[in-house]
């Protein structure tokens, strides 16, 4: 009963009907402003993950922020403001001395490629669970610590002259002894984009003046023009498997950030025939993630990616979760394939599947996919999870 009325006081003091002074991509279309009520109101599920957000944005009080000048070593430019990393898959060389170039192993991540001396995958991923955590924290309850973290955390990724880093992803993914980066690496920054959306819900507060939202929207805008029109940027968008898949989150996430609706709604629409026609069989199989040796998560990986989209294109009017070829490719297919192996009781996986498996990252997709649905079967499934009601998905996409 404590915690109930602490609740009804803090959604009430934080402008319950408000939704923030500019859209929030993160979550469906409303969903923030129905999510206040229902923990006003006393929902179970809506107060479990309201408390367990301010425990996570609590703890990311005592985050440092990250910088691409922490690492030690300089990308091949010479300039630390460069983003840099290094290929996870692939391996020193054992048939050379030098161990150049290095070979591929799919799915076995080389320690070196999250070692901090020469990667800021680690962070730029850090940058962008901490900025969304602390400004979900400061929106629902008002309380300006949130706010002033989630700003430091962001002057210093991308605003800093000191310690910002350059608005290109070039250095991503290197294959040491073939290449200095490469498209496959921009898989690497959708921390970031999360990031610039969640900035939005600090405009307000004292903490995060107009001028820097717009210093914020002028990085995100250099950035967007590189993502598109650059080599590496195209070779991604080009891709037919997950990496294209999350490319194509990203330029549609930046695009409604940074006001780009008619790209974003291109974007979008093309997604249908492009990603879900592409990538996924009648049957519900993505063949192309079938291939990996870890099938099971890269299936999933890759439905994350296309509920995702589904989820952006309902802010520009686009209805990806309905799309379906003539032949009958779709996204819920792809869903429904996976679903005999998800929940409390699941069927054993038969495909290759060389490290352990987390089916919960599936748990936005499944409310999602009951929402845009109407089928109950996905939120029967979804409560199978015990923890299911202090999940973020209840404040994002509440039922």
């Amino acid at each position: 009963m404590i915690w109930r009325f602490f609740l009804v006081v803090l959604v009430t003091a934080s402008c319950v009907a408000a939704e923030p002074a500019r859209p929030y991509y993160g979550a469906r279309p409303g969903a923030l402003a129905k999510a206040k009520v229902a923990a006003a109101a006393g929902d179970e599920a809506a107060g479990k993950a309201l408390r367990k957000l301010i425990e996570q944005a609590d703890k990311a009080l005592a985050v440092r922020p990250p910088s691409v000048l922490q690492k030690t070593k300089a990308p091949p430019s010479g300039d630390k403001h460069d983003y840099m990393s290094i290929a996870p898959y692939y391996w020193p060389n054992p048939a050379t001395p030098n161990g150049l170039p290095y070979v591929r192993k799919d799915g076995k991540v080389n320690p070196e490629s999250r070692g901090e001396a020469a990667n800021d995958n680690l962070r730029a991923r850090l940058v962008g669970a901490t900025v969304e955590t602390l400004a979900l924290g400061y929106h629902f309850t008002g309380d300006e610590k949130y706010a002033e973290h989630a700003a430091k955390v962001l002057r210093t990724w991308f605003l800093d002259p000191a310690t910002r880093m350059t608005p290109h992803f070039r250095f991503a993914q290197a294959i040491p002894g073939v290449n200095d980066g490469r498209g496959t690496g921009i898989i690497e920054a959708r921390g970031l984009a999360d990031a610039a959306d969640a900035a939005s819900l600090l405009v307000g507060s004292k903490h995060w003046p107009a001028a820097e939202q717009q210093a914020l929207l002028a990085w995100g805008e250099a950035y967007f023009d590189w993502l598109l029109g650059s080599k590496n940027g195209q070779d991604e968008r080009a891709a037919k498997n997950n990496h294209g898949t999350w490319y194509d989150v990203q330029a549609v996430k930046w695009a409604l950030v940074l006001g780009h609706q008619d790209k974003a709604k291109e974007l979008c629409v093309a997604a249908g025939p492009g990603r879900v026609g592409v990538q996924v069989l009648p049957d519900g199989r993505q063949p192309l993630e079938l291939a990996r040796t870890a099938t099971f998560s890269y299936s999933c990986f890759n439905l994350l990616a296309l509920a995702t989209l589904a989820g952006l294109g309902e802010h520009v009017g686009v209805d990806l979760w309905q799309y379906k070829t003539a032949d009958g490719r779709s996204l819920r297919a792809a869903l429904d394939f996976l679903v005999p192996y998800l929940g409390k009781d699941p069927q054993p996986w038969t495909r290759q599947q060389i490290h352990e498996s987390n089916p919960a990252e599936l748990l936005p997709v499944l409310r999602a996919a009951a929402l845009a649905y109407g089928d109950e079967r996905y939120e029967s499934l979804l409560k199978e999870y015990s923890d299911h009601r202090s999940k973020r998905l209840q404040l994002l996409a509440p039922r």
